[in-house]
């Protein structure tokens, strides 16, 4: 009889630590397949972020209507196209409603202009090939023309959690840039920044 209890607890005490042993080893054998979840998760949204704001897309972004003055120590333009005052025809789609709007120039201005790539500060979707900031508006960048693939950081604030953000130049040019009124989609923008020469008309 005492040799049965005996065995009885015996079997329950391994019963016991074969529980617990298993309790040990779940959270092991779930954290791989959560990780991976995790992983396979932030794939598709690296994935989906890559392909969700594409080139010159920024009908999610809130622009504001009044884009505020030029960055400081911008040079006007020396012979411009479109000198300020000019009414002009936009051909840039940076924006719904952009493409074939009437507008008013500005500004025109003579500097280095790039379209970058930058994931917001605020915590936003990665952004691809912006188009476009100036070289005034990137955060120490001297005055030479910088590489593609060049890491900068933007003084620029044209939308939410662009300023401070870390960005990698795309492409770059150094034809004359634009500052533009215009309407479109029922909302006026002033000072809108920017457009290069080549999408104007």
């Amino acid at each position: 009889m005492n040799a049965r209890t005996l065995a009885a607890r015996a079997g329950l005490a391994l019963a016991a630590a074969g529980t617990l042993g298993l309790a040990a080893c779940t959270p092991p054998n779930e954290q791989p397949s959560t990780a991976g979840s995790s992983s396979a998760s932030s794939s598709r949204g690296a994935g989906g972020a890559s392909q969700s704001p594409a080139p010159h897309d920024h009908s999610a972004m809130s622009h504001p209507a009044d884009g505020g003055p030029a960055p400081a120590g911008i040079r006007e333009a020396a012979n411009p196209a479109f000198p300020v005052g000019s009414r002009v025809t936009l051909a840039a789609d940076h924006m719904p409603g952009m493409e074939g709007a009437d507008a008013t120039v500005a500004g025109a201005y003579d500097t280095y202009t790039y379209a970058v790539s930058y994931t917001p500060t605020d915590g936003g979707a990665p952004v691809v090939d912006h188009k476009w900031v100036v070289q005034e508006e990137i955060e120490g960048a001297g005055s030479e023309r910088l590489a593609d693939g060049t890491e900068v950081v933007l003084t620029a604030d044209h939308m939410p959690g662009m300023r401070g953000a870390t960005a990698t130049v795309v492409s770059s040019t150094d034809q004359p840039v634009y500052m533009v009124d215009y309407e479109a989609d029922g909302m006026t923008m002033t000072n809108h920044k920017w457009v290069v020469e080549d999408e104007i008309r």
